[in-house]
């Protein structure tokens, strides 16, 4: 399976489109979102193209090859606008053979771990730098962020495919 992982859109129509069209060329099966899609926090700037309603619409388009979980800027008005749910705190993907806790990283991450056994995969957003470092028995991956990177990094997602993770960056 080659799973694409992205997090905090922020309402940003600009790099939704840029992150639909690597998810489309890329030859991707899934799309695992760690939140944070439409609003874009009141500790954030807006980011480029920000227009929440037209995020929406491009990924209620792709709804069934969408996994997701909530963001600390998600809430129940959001859901109303998308038509996949968006509202758990984590999600447990299995794939090939290796076990993925999929968060956004406000309530559990490499500072908070949740119980994890020895080889999964802790998977956040949230904290807006990309990030895969070993943390004991599991690893710790940070997909960065699609529209509001921090700290100088790149426009970023995730790659998952036969049991290994890469970063790669989100060209403008």
């Amino acid at each position: 399976m080659r799973l694409m992982i992205a997090s905090d859109i922020h309402g940003s129509a600009y790099w939704c489109e840029k992150l639909l069209s690597s998810f489309e060329n890329g030859g991707f099966d899934q799309l695992l979102l760690l939140g944070d899609l439409l609003y874009h926090g009141p500790r954030n700037p807006l980011p480029d193209g920000h227009d929440p309603k037209a995020v929406a619409d491009m990924l209620n388009s792709v709804r069934e090859r969408l996994i997701c979980v909530r963001g600390n800027c998600d809430c129940e008005v959001d859901q109303m606008m998308l038509s996949f749910p968006i509202l758990a705190d984590y999600a447990w993907v299995y794939a090939d053979g290796c076990r993925l806790f999929a968060t956004h990283g406000h309530i559990w991450n490499k500072g908070s771990i949740p119980p994890l056994r020895q080889g999964d995969f802790l998977l956040n957003g949230h904290f807006h730098i990309p990030e895969i470092t070993p943390l004991g028995d599991i690893t710790y991956i940070n997909c960065g962020s699609a529209a509001l990177p921090k700290n100088g990094t790149a426009h970023s997602y995730a790659v998952f495919e036969d049991g290994c993770f890469g970063l790669k960056t989100i060209e403008g």
